[in-house]
C-alpha cells in the first residue's frame, strides 16, 4: 500500500508517493550478535601494561627463588606461562637464552642458578615444569586463590 509523502526540495515542497508497508529484509531470527576473540590472549589483571608486566616479573622471580609462591588463581595462570618459558631458556643454555632470562628476571645470581640448575632437574620433562592448586578462597574479598609451585 502506497502512501503521500511530501518532500521539499530546491523548488518547493511537492508530494510524492512513498512506500508504507514496504518488506523489510530479514534473515532468520533476530538473534543477538557476538564477535569472535580471535587471537585474543593473556589476562589485563585489572592493571595498566606497565604495572602488569612488572608484577608478573617480580611473581615470576619469587616462584624461581622460593619453588612456590601462593596468590590469586589469575595471577598463578599466568605466571606460569612465564615461568615455563624461563626453565625452557635454561633447558637451551645458550648465550642468547641466558640474555633473554636476564632481561626478564630481576636477579642476575638467581639466572646464574637457574641456568645451572635446570638442565639436570627438568631432562626428561618436555614442558609443565610447574602445576597450579587452587586454595581456600581469601577471606577478605572471597577471590579464588591458588598455589603455584615448581614440579
Amino acid at each position: 500500500m502506497a502512501g503521500l509523502g511530501f518532500v521539499s526540495g530546491f523548488f518547493g515542497t511537492k508530494a510524492v508517493a512513498t512506500p508504507v508497508d514496504a518488506p523489510r529484509a530479514t534473515c532468520g531470527a533476530a538473534a543477538p550478535m557476538t564477535m569472535m576473540r580471535h587471537g585474543v590472549r593473556g589476562r589485563k589483571l585489572n592493571k595498566p601494561a606497565d604495572q602488569r608486566k612488572a608484577m608478573l616479573r617480580a611473581l615470576t622471580t619469587e616462584l624461581i627463588r622460593h619453588g612456590s609462591i601462593t596468590t590469586t588463581l589469575a595471577r598463578c595462570k599466568e605466571v606460569r606461562k612465564t615461568a615455563d618459558h624461563m626453565i625452557t631458556l635454561a633447558k637451551d643454555n645458550s648465550l642468547h637464552a641466558r640474555r633473554q632470562a636476564l632481561a626478564y628476571i630481576y636477579d642476575k645470581e638467581l639466572v646464574s642458578a637457574l641456568f645451572d640448575g635446570v638442565p639436570e632437574r627438568y631432562a626428561d620433562r618436555n614442558g609443565g615444569y610447574t602445576r597450579v592448586q587452587r586454595t581456600m578462597p581469601r577471606k577478605g574479598d572471597n577471590a579464588p586463590m591458588g598455589q603455584i609451585s615448581l614440579v
